[in-house]
């Protein structure tokens, strides 16, 4: 699965909503969160971030793993 992480934060460029072919990326007040109960890990968004702020999860910089838990409580909390 993948996260959105720190470079992401007021920058929101958005080429990885239009190259996502499930549909999980949505956008929130300051960055985008991908939905990782419906992510494929397809690493289309990685590839299209400008702001290299997509990871694999496991690739997540330690200092950016709270990122994982932010997405997941903005779609808990929807």
């Amino acid at each position: 699965m993948y996260v959105i992480g720190a470079a992401c934060i007021d920058e929101k460029a958005g080429e990885c909503v239009d190259v996502c072919p499930v549909d999980c990326i949505e956008e929130g007040d300051d960055q985008f969160y991908i939905d990782t109960d419906i992510c494929i890990s397809c690493g289309a968004c990685e590839a299209a971030c400008p702001v290299a702020a997509i990871f694999y999860y496991e690739e997540l910089p330690e200092d950016q793993k709270h990122y994982f838990d932010k997405a997941v409580h903005y779609y808990s909390s929807k």
